[in-house]
């Protein structure tokens, strides 16, 4: 086993990324999905208007190279502003280890202490579920492209009576056009 893999996940450090992590954002990017359409929207979104500082974070084991990822953006649900959770990448090495769960953990948190008051995603319904997002559709929250799973589309509150106020169907802004 590689030592690199055997790392305690108390040694994981999770920071805001910087204009300077660019290239490492989008190797991250790159080995994690295997292609270039998740590294392409996160810079697209890193331009926008849709991009909230803060709210673009990674994970690093000691100082070494970046291993994770995860980016919230602004969208809109109906006339509600919201966040979209996407990209979540992990080199495929360090996967299954919780290196997605504390980035989850920590932007969520994050966008909390924010204001933000809700936010969506397309993704795994048992990881997801295990993050505390719920089935999207039942809330009245409906995906702005076919979904073919439902349970695939998730939505979690950060601040309580947020899904009181989100009905409607999500509107991704222009950088999103990269991988919609």
């Amino acid at each position: 086993m590689n030592e690199s893999k055997c790392l305690p996940l108390e040694r994981l450090q999770i920071r805001e990324v910087q204009p300077d992590d660019a290239d490492a954002l989008a190797a991250v990017h790159t080995r994690a999905f295997g292609r270039g359409d998740e590294a392409r929207l996160v810079a697209a979104i890193t331009a926008s208007e849709a991009f909230v500082p803060g709210l673009s974070l990674g994970a690093w084991f000691d100082g070494g190279p970046l291993v994770g990822h995860i980016l919230l953006s602004q969208i809109r649900v109906g006339s509600r502003p919201a966040l979209s959770l996407a990209p979540l990448a992990v080199w495929p090495e360090y996967q299954r280890r919780g290196v997605g769960k504390a980035l989850c953990k920590h932007a969520l948190r994050r966008a909390a202490e924010l204001g933000h008051r809700a936010v969506v995603v397309l993704g795994h319904p048992a990881y997801y579920a295990a993050q505390g997002f719920v089935a999207a559709r039942p809330l009245g929250i409906e995906p702005p492209f076919p979904v073919h799973d439902d349970e695939a589309w998730r939505a979690l509150e950060l601040a309580p009576g947020a899904f009181a106020e989100l009905r409607g169907t999500v509107e991704y802004p222009p950088p999103w056009s990269v991988v919609l």
